[in-house]
């Protein structure tokens, strides 16, 4: 009896993001690059996570993840920001109050 591989093509599920959250994702990702500090994204969908990555330029680490792992949604939150370094952010279940810690990056004092 020969035992193959699971094939990578095979029906298991993966995890994604909604179209919701792709909205407030972009969003953020728009003033983002309209204020000049992004300029690239890739996202990311694995079994059992979701990753949207930024990047400040295409060939190098991504600045922050935005990460979804609906199996820590009980625990910790399944949305988190992931800096470049590898230390969490912000973690929690809404998406919109994980993203504000990525938003005050765009609050400057005006001269």
């Amino acid at each position: 009896m020969t035992v193959l591989p699971p094939s990578p093509f095979s029906n298991d599920p993966q995890v994604a993001f909604h179209r919701s959250e792709l909205g407030l994702i972009l969003g953020l990702y728009g003033r983002m690059v309209a204020a000049g500090e992004w300029r690239d994204y890739g996202i990311s969908c694995l079994r059992e996570v979701a990753v949207f990555s930024v990047f400040r330029r295409t060939a190098e680490h991504p600045l922050y993840r935005i990460e979804k792992r609906p199996k820590l949604r009980l625990r910790q939150g399944q949305y988190a920001v992931i800096g470049m370094d590898g230390q969490v952010l912000k973690r929690g279940n809404d998406l919109r109050q994980v993203l504000r810690v990525l938003e005050r990056k765009l609050i400057r004092a005006v001269d």
